[in-house]
């Protein structure tokens, strides 16, 4: 299970969520099966979206984000609900690029940079909110912070990190990301900023085995900071055969006889967690008549 905490400065003006989000990567990793650099891209997707989720109000609130930046690993797409429980998937797991010149997962290039990032809110309302900005790098931490600047005028840092070890596996992941909701003093940005400047990289903090609780705190230091709540959240797919169903309904009648007509069997897989539902002639044919 991952964990989220957050934290509060005295003042009420900075708020600091911090995750481990290690098992639901490991997950999201044994999946997908995808390549290392995809593995990386999806587990920031999956650190970010988790945090961005657990901000949500209510039960069945969900929030989507979306980054297509034109890159080999195509469009991935994350989906968390308000207790930052995940999903994710990418267009191609198995996209590679070359390393980065002092050997490091080259992210931003298996996603691209000529592209945008959406996040879309549903919240229950006629229509979901919708936000969208050009992407800035693919580094998907800056397009982040980019994006709740631009989209919501809400000052905000993100930070992620994934480690893994020499064969290519997941050891851990997390992040952090710290917003200002005014009004805040200039003494407490002035702090916040130093404090800000002074934390290592989350794969630092990875490494140190930093709790989520001490990221949180050290990013509050000297502003009063205290643990609000935490909990725990996961990789978790909600698709059911019922959903596939409606899905295949929503196909049309015509499409649905013609995959009865031409196939003994139709196969629909997940993208989420590759799980498969098969439905013969006669089960298509029953559909029809939904």
């Amino acid at each position: 299970m991952g964990k989220i905490v957050r934290a509060l400065s005295a003042e009420g003006g900075v708020l600091c969520s911090a995750i481990d989000s290690t098992d639901m990567v490991k997950e999201m990793a044994k999946l997908h099966m995808a390549t290392p650099v995809v593995t990386a891209a999806l587990g920031r997707m999956t650190t970010a979206v988790s945090i961005m989720g657990a901000m949500l109000k209510y039960e069945g609130d969900t929030l989507t984000l979306r980054i297509n930046g034109g890159g080999p690993c195509g469009t991935l797409t994350a989906v968390s609900d308000y207790r930052g429980n995940v999903k994710c998937c990418a267009g191609d797991p198995s996209a590679n690029v070359p390393l980065t010149e002092d050997g490091a997962l080259d992210v931003p290039s298996v996603i691209g940079s000529d592209g945008s990032l959406t996040v879309v809110k549903d919240m229950g309302l006629k229509e979901p909110y919708v936000g969208q900005i050009p992407l800035v790098s693919g580094n998907i931490a800056e397009d982040i912070t980019a994006y709740y600047s631009v989209s919501e005028q809400l000052p905000t840092v993100c930070a992620l990190g994934i480690l893994f070890d020499k064969s290519g596996v997941v050891q851990s992941a997390g992040g952090y990301m710290v917003q200002v909701v005014p009004p805040i003093s200039d003494e407490s940005v002035k702090v916040l900023d130093e404090n800000l400047a002074k934390m290592d990289s989350v794969q630092q903090m990875l490494e140190m085995q930093l709790d989520p609780s001490e990221i949180a705190l050290n990013a509050l230091e000297g502003l009063g900071g205290e643990i609000l709540d935490s909990w725990e959240a996961c990789y978790h797919c909600d698709c059911s055969r019922e959903r596939t169903e409606r899905v295949l309904i929503s196909l049309g009648k015509k499409e649905l006889a013609r995959l009865a007509e031409e196939q003994k069997e139709t196969e629909v897989c997940c993208h989420f967690c590759n799980k498969k539902y098969k439905f013969t002639a006669d089960e298509m044919l029953k559909l029809l008549k939904e």
